[in-house]
């Protein structure tokens, strides 16, 4: 016996629609009945309907033409339609209509354990289908889902995409509890086709979900909980009745995360499996997430700790230095700078090392700690650059690094400037341009570094920076740097303002940015 279903009967006869119906009605169906065409279209966009009866002669549109009209709008597409006759009962009639989208055919008359058994073979094939492309549905929205969660940036935008998505592909309102390492625990919950909302949760939550379903220190666990067990663990839930939930915990995770839905009507089986891959999905996102963002600060700390860690107040001079890591980069670059006291002078330094990783790293390292010891002995940028161009040859071959060296008096405003192959520094203000280029690049051949001397007058700023700042894969260098130049003409009072705003203006970029900028302060 099939499960009872909604069957609409269409036809024009009352005594042969009582008959099919009391057919149905005997076998637990629901009926809906209608006498002619536009009223069967009519019910069907009103009615959830399984099965369709229809009677090929009707009084205002024929039975072929309604059983077609239904065919075509997908809404009604799937739904199974049986077309009964006492007129057409010709090989010919039944192939036209079989043709024009009937699913079954039966003329009249009509034996009644025949007519219930291609009711029932008609709706055990329409639920088949049904289930198979509810399925199929789920399963691309699983993989979309999946697709977003390990797309997602922040701990709270991937439970989002989670919580929403399962509410979405099962229908029912559906909540998340997880951990983040920052420990303060995420709580969302969602309605079908409305936002997540964050909801706040008891830090031990997690911990006493773990005691009740991972009993047996396994690593995924399906279980229910009724409205009074879960009214215990958060008081404020709103959960009339059962709700069923996965609870999973990754080889590597310090806590499980859950995910839950309502279960009422209980799940079926492929729900029950659905709910058990995204809590497994979430679970393995939230972990690769986990890892992304600890690994991303230990870069920063490491990269952070490479830098100066102070930077020295010198009368008649202004400076002001910023580091913006990659947006989407977890290993330590090779970007760095450097300002130190010469002699009652000043030396700016700024350079990049090829490559993003930690030998990228300790190279631009050893770059620092040889420039400063280039300087112990004597003051000679030429000089400078060319011991740290053979220590790039000699150690580190294959690999190249850019270096600009800038020595300035604050007393005279007297420069110094020499460029290993580094983006030239830009003169800031009115009629902003940059300086010429310089020599080759280290650890490329050996080089006769060239030093240039200038003067920059009092309120006079210069600006040097790596190349992160202006490289972009959809804009060219020289249009970059003729816009950097245009913002460069305005120079704020505040120092600190103008190299944000001079990074601002960029965006997030693909490659670490450093930034120097100097001012020569009025006497």
């Amino acid at each position: 016996m099939a499960e009872p279903a909604c069957v609409l009967v269409v036809d024009d006869t009352p005594t042969k629609r009582y008959i099919l119906s009391s057919w149905l009605r005997r076998s637990g169906h629901q009926v809906l009945e209608a006498s002619g065409g536009e009223e069967a279209l009519g019910m069907l966009a009103a009615h959830e309907v399984d099965l369709v009866v229809l009677d090929v002669r009707l009084p205002d549109i024929g039975g072929y033409e309604v059983c077609e009209l239904i065919k075509a709008d997908p809404a009604t597409a799937a739904i199974p339609v049986i077309q009964v006759s006492a007129n057409a009962i010709t090989p010919a009639d039944r192939t036209e209509g079989l043709e024009r989208g009937a699913d079954a055919y039966l003329t009249e008359p009509i034996e009644p354990t025949e007519f219930a058994a291609t009711v029932e073979a008609m709706l055990r094939y329409y639920r088949a289908r049904w289930r198979a492309e509810l399925m199929a549905e789920r399963l691309a929205k699983l993989a979309e889902v999946t697709l977003r969660m390990n797309e997602a940036e922040t701990f709270d935008e991937l439970l989002t995409v989670a919580v929403e998505g399962t509410a979405e592909m099962l229908g029912r309102y559906c909540g998340t509890l997880a951990l983040p390492p920052d420990g303060r625990l995420r709580r969302y919950r969602v309605r079908p086709g409305e936002p997540a909302q964050a909801q706040p949760a008891a830090s031990d939550v997690l911990d006493r979900l773990a005691e009740l379903a991972l009993k047996d220190a396994s690593r995924a666990r399906v279980f229910t909980l009724i409205a009074g067990e879960w009214q215990g663990l958060l008081p404020d839930v709103r959960v009339d009745g059962a709700a069923t939930g996965v609870l999973c915990r990754t080889k590597n995770s310090p806590s499980p995360v859950y995910l839950g839905a309502e279960a009422v009507p209980p799940l079926d089986a492929d729900e029950v499996n659905l709910l058990r891959q995204l809590g497994q999905q979430l679970a393995l996102a939230l972990g690769a997430l986990r890892a992304y963002t600890e690994e991303h600060d230990i870069a920063l700390t490491l990269q952070r700790s490479l830098l100066p860690s102070r930077i020295p107040e010198v009368p008649g001079l202004q400076v002001a230095l910023r580091y913006q890591p990659a947006v989407d980069n977890v290993e330590v670059g090779g970007d760095f700078y450097e300002v130190l006291q010469v002699d009652g002078r000043v030396l700016v330094a700024i350079g990049d090392v090829e490559g993003h990783s930690l030998h990228a790293a300790t190279v631009m390292a050893e770059l620092r700690h040889a420039l400063r010891a280039s300087l112990i002995a004597q003051v000679d940028l030429s000089a400078s650059l060319d011991l740290l161009n053979q220590l790039m040859r000699r150690y580190h071959r294959g690999l190249t690094a850019t270096v600009c060296l800038m020595l300035i008096d604050p007393a005279t405003g007297e420069i110094e400037l020499a460029n290993a192959g580094h983006m030239p520094p830009l003169f800031a203000g009115p009629g902003s341009s940059y300086h010429t280029l310089g020599n080759l690049l280290l650890g490329a051949v050996p080089e006769e570094y060239q030093v240039d001397r200038l003067k920059l007058p009092p309120g006079g700023t210069m600006m040097l920076f790596t190349d992160g700042l202006l490289e972009d894969r959809h804009v060219l260098l020289d249009d970059s740097m003729e816009r950097a130049r245009r913002l460069a003409e305005t120079v704020e009072d505040d120092l600190e303002e103008f190299a944000e705003r001079m990074l601002g203006a960029f965006g997030a970029r693909e490659d670490d940015v450093a930034l120097v900028v100097v001012r020569r302060t009025p006497a």
